[in-house]
Order: C-alpha cells, then sequence, then structure tokens
C-alpha cells in the first residue's frame, strides 16, 4: 500500500484528497501545518507527497527545496490557487514533480500520480539495473556531463544544475546537432503535456546558457531554430 503524505491548510481539500485516494488503496497522512508537514516529510518514509503552494509558517517552496536539499527524493505534487507562469516554473525548478492549479478534480489528481509513480519507477529500475558498462562522459568541447555521476562540469569546473536541468542538458546531448522541438522536450523531460506551456523549456534552456555558455547572448552550445526549439552542437 503507497503512503502518501498532504500538506494543505484547506481542511476540505485534505478531506476531498483524502477520502478519494483512500477509496483507491492509499494510505494517506495529512498536515495543515507547513512547519509540521514538513518535518513529517523528511523524517518519515512516503511514497508521494502533494504539497500546498502557500501554507502557515513555512511555505510549499521552502519545504519543496529544503527536502530535495536534504536529498529526500520522494515525489512531489504541487497545490495552488495560483496560475500564473512564474509559480509553475518556480516548483519545478526547485524540484517538485507534478504542478496542479486549484481547483481539480480528484479525478485528474489520481491521474497525475500515476504518471508520476510511473516516472519515478522507472527511474529506480534505471538504477538498479545491472551495469554492465556504464554510461561513458559526454564531452562536448568544454563541456563534460557525467551520466553517472549526475554532474556537469564545463572547463573543469563543477557547475550546480536542477535534476530537470541536468536531464534536459544531457538528453539534448544525447542527440547533438539534431533540433529538438519545445513540445518534443517538454514530453520528454517531464513526461506529460503542460498544455502548450513551453515557455517552461524557454525558462531552462535560459538558465543552462547562463551556466555553460561564455555570451549568453551569443550561444554557442544551445542554438535557437526559430519558430521550432533548440539544438545542442559543439561550437566550431
Amino acid at each position: 500500500m503507497k503512503k502518501v503524505l498532504i500538506v494543505e491548510d484547506e481542511q476540505s481539500i485534505i478531506k476531498l484528497l483524502s477520502y478519494n485516494l483512500e477509496k483507491e488503496g492509499y494510505q494517506v497522512t495529512s498536515s495543515l501545518n507547513g512547519e509540521e508537514g514538513y518535518e513529517m516529510a523528511r523524517t518519515n518514509a512516503y511514497d508521494l507527497i502533494i504539497l500546498d503552494l502557500m501554507l502557515p509558517s513555512k511555505d510549499g517552496i521552502d519545504i519543496c527545496k529544503g527536502l530535495r536539499q536534504e536529498k529526500v527524493d520522494t515525489p512531489i505534487i504541487m497545490l495552488t490557487a495560483k496560475d500564473s507562469e512564474i509559480d509553475k516554473i518556480i516548483g519545478l525548478e526547485i524540484g517538485a514533480d507534478d504542478y496542479m492549479t486549484k481547483p481539480f478534480s480528484p479525478r485528474e489528481v489520481l491521474a497525475r500520480m500515476k504518471a508520476v509513480f510511473r516516472r519515478y519507477e522507472n527511474k529506480i529500475e534505471r538504477k538498479t539495473e545491472p551495469e554492465e558498462s556504464p554510461e561513458k562522459a559526454i564531452i562536448i568541447k568544454d563541456v563534460e556531463i557525467l551520466p553517472e555521476q549526475y554532474e556537469v562540469r564545463v572547463k573543469g569546473n563543477l557547475i550546480e544544475c536542477t535534476p530537470k536541468e541536468f536531464d534536459l542538458l544531457i538528453y539534448m546531448a544525447r542527440r547533438q546537432n539534431r533540433i529538438l522541438s519545445r513540445e518534443q522536450l517538454l514530453n520528454a523531460i517531464w513526461d506529460y503535456d503542460f498544455a502548450g506551456e513551453t515557455r517552461i523549456v524557454d525558462v531552462h534552456i535560459s538558465h543552462l546558457r547562463e551556466k555553460i555558455e561564455d555570451d549568453t547572448k551569443n550561444p554557442q552550445y544551445i542554438k535557437t531554430a526559430r519558430g521550432f526549439g533548440y539544438k545542442l552542437e559543439e561550437p566550431k
């Protein structure tokens, strides 16, 4: 039985989610308080966390960021009443696995949960598969990507990448010189349709350029295919 933690300050939403999740066979624990929810998430084993953005004492952004910094990799679905693009980008940037805007239907929550579980379980399977031949480093001029260590180095210097930035970079690196559409990148990295919100891809590309390019206004690695998408190539 999968265990789900709900951190949400609206009792009615907790009741709605708890009823529907328990009916589907999930074991549900909840907290109305951000600080309490954070402690529960970091000290107990859950299969999924449903996390509200706006919470008393500690908001969802701080909770998500803190858990990821402490290497708690439990999948997180963030909930919010806000519908601005920047809130979604921030939530995903700091390590949330999915993002839902209120109001939502229990059926949609269950569908998103199943998609997150599927991605997470596939990731775990890849990690536990016998390592016949570890994947070699991908070197593109001054950029070195180490798939096994989940590290990126530029001119020998280790750079900080969020999980989604790393996934995006290595996906493009494995497909060097191929033009990849925003929709293709969105579906490949986030694994579901964000209803055309490809701006999330643009923001992550911008952040990657800041980290690997000498001149972000004249990028040499990540090139834009106007009106279509991007491609990663070795500088000439």
